[in-house]
């Protein structure tokens, strides 16, 4: 005859001297998520148009060449907005041109240049302003903070030299190589500042 075996329910254990069943540990609970921040670009692609234009003025001061990228949105990554930038500020007119050196400070010195480069740049920013009408531009990008006073002084004394209409190009290139920098720390997540000097 074969013996009879007792199965016990699976959630309980034989009653057994000295075993104790242990509850089971209290799930731990999920740590809340933070909310999810888009990258720049995905920001600035879907950022309401007033602020996308505000964004694209702290890099140039221009209403045109702003409102001409902000309308091109989406761009499916930064070389294609660098590069509409780049194009828009190719087609600047005279009077936008204007518009955005109004919007630029002049170049500065590093802090602990020496007071006669100070002196040297104050006489040179000037001569400029009284020949051309408007800011000295100059982008100073991949430049170690010791080579910029000599690039600085260099540039305005070289460009003393030109005609009006060739400082204008001079001018204009230089801004847009101004506003792709400062894009470009956009891009990275920097926020651009509120007064422009140029050179940085």
């Amino acid at each position: 005859m074969t013996p009879t075996r007792t199965t016990l329910p699976v959630h309980r254990l034989p009653d057994v001297p000295g075993r104790v069943a242990l509850p089971a540990p209290a799930p731990t609970p999920a740590a809340p998520t933070a909310p999810r921040t888009p990258p720049p670009l995905e920001h600035f692609n879907t950022a309401p148009a007033d602020e996308a234009v505000r964004t694209l003025l702290s890099c140039l001061n221009s209403g045109r060449w702003a409102r001409r990228l902000a309308a091109h949105r989406p761009y499916p990554d930064p070389p294609s907005l660098l590069a509409a930038a780049d194009e828009a500020a190719y087609d600047l007119t005279p009077g936008d041109l204007t518009e955005a050196l109004s919007g630029e400070s002049p170049p500065r010195l590093p802090a602990g240049t020496h007071g006669a480069a100070h002196t040297a740049l104050g006489a040179a920013v000037a001569a400029y302003e009284s020949r051309f009408g408007h800011t000295f531009t100059i982008c100073l990008d991949g430049l170690g903070p010791t080579e910029a006073p000599d690039r600085i002084l260099e540039g305005i004394r070289s460009r003393l030299a030109n005609d009006p209409e060739e400082e204008r190009l001079v001018t204009a290139d230089e801004l847009r190589r101004l506003a792709r920098g400062r894009l470009v720390g956009v891009l990275a997540g920097a926020t651009a500042p509120e007064q422009r000097t140029s050179g940085t």
